[in-house]
């Protein structure tokens, strides 16, 4: 099989992989597809870096990951913490040779990892994430190549797509309950939609909370009152 016949099948195994969902589903599926699909890829998880500075693993194939990548996030070091914070992309391919990372470096060996890779998936506003793939074989990852390449393109756009998925669904859920708290602001009150909707609307800004806030909290409160009775 040719370079580019390779090519063409995994890209054919990404886009079955990487199927459309919400965004945990495809966080899973992005760190499963890279076990599978890319070469000497044995361990995968992502890292998220939130607008606070916070780092956090999510999707990890494996729990020993969590161990691992919190032992980066700690000692701010490692390929995982450099996709995630500094560099696009970046490779060790052993470990126990580089002096990039002298304290990282022992942890993953004793974990059984002898090469790594970071890839950085995506930068939003306010939040960034990478692609972290572990190896047992001294020399993975030493060309990243167009393989990976396609795999960080595919999984932005299956990302993008989770995103606005869940964006939909919350921007649905809000109008659900702000919808049930002005029937009960028309119910309590004696007036019409757009009445209760304005006493809302007046709340949010009075409290400087966003209405669907102020939604939840009258209907929790409304619940409150019921039980009491």
């Amino acid at each position: 099989m040719t370079d580019q016949d390779r090519l063409v099948e995994a890209s054919r195994q990404l886009a079955a992989a990487l199927r459309p969902g919400d965004l945990d589903a495809t966080l899973s599926n992005i760190t499963a597809a890279a076990v599978e699909v890319l070469p000497d890829v044995q361990w995968s998880s992502l890292t998220v870096k939130h607008a606070d500075g916070r780092l956090e693993t999510v999707a990890p194939t494996d729990e020993l990951l969590c161990d691992v990548d919190a032992a980066q996030y700690e000692l701010q070091e490692g390929p995982c913490y450099e996709a995630a914070v500094d560099t696009v992309h970046i490779t060790a391919p052993n470990l126990a040779a580089d002096e990039r990372f002298p304290r990282y470096a022992p942890i993953a060996l004793r974990a059984g990892i002898r090469a790594q890779a970071g890839i950085r998936l995506f930068d939003a506003d306010g939040s960034n994430g990478a692609l972290n793939l572990y190896s047992s074989r001294v020399g993975a990852f030493e060309d990243l190549g167009a393989l990976s390449l396609l795999f960080a393109h595919q999984s932005a756009m299956a990302l993008d797509y989770a995103r606005q998925i869940d964006q939909l669904q919350e921007a649905v859920k809000s109008r659900q309950v702000i919808g049930q708290a002005v029937g009960v602001v028309m119910e309590r009150y004696s007036v019409d939609e757009a009445r209760a909707f304005g006493f809302l609307t007046r709340l949010s800004n009075n409290e400087n909370l966003k209405l669907r806030l102020v939604a939840e909290r009258l209907l929790q409160a409304g619940v409150e009152d019921g039980s009491d009775r």
